[in-house]
């Protein structure tokens, strides 16, 4: 097993709506979608982003296009104009998702397409 980043294995489009946010990691290739599929859960990312999202978060999948989609409620410090937070939008948690580190296959680990070295 390897730690790697989810950068190295998929993108994100994030919106928000108040202060709801919805987040989606699309997966560059079948074998890393499973491995997100499998360590990416609803509880998980919740942690990840621990007083930053203070509701519920729900996963949905979206297999065909090797997807999942997070929406996460009371995400937004209570909305765009209502918010102090320095920067209040949905694509800034969409950034912050990305540096969410996960365990996989060492395979797929080697194949991810943005891996850089490890430097010893």
């Amino acid at each position: 097993m390897a730690h790697i980043q989810l950068r190295d294995l998929c993108g994100t489009r994030a919106g928000d709506k108040g202060d709801i946010s919805n987040v989606a990691l699309f997966a560059y290739d079948e074998r890393s979608f499973d491995a997100i599929r499998a360590e990416v859960t609803a509880e998980r990312l919740k942690r990840h982003f621990g007083s930053l999202v203070l509701g519920p978060v729900r996963r949905y999948e979206a297999a065909n296009v090797l997807a999942l989609n997070f929406v996460m409620e009371r995400a937004l410090g209570g909305g765009g104009p209502r918010s102090l937070r320095s920067d209040n939008l949905g694509k800034t948690l969409g950034g912050a998702l990305l540096r969410m580190e996960i365990e996989v296959p060492a395979e797929v680990a080697d194949g991810a397409p943005r891996r850089r070295p490890v430097v010893p």
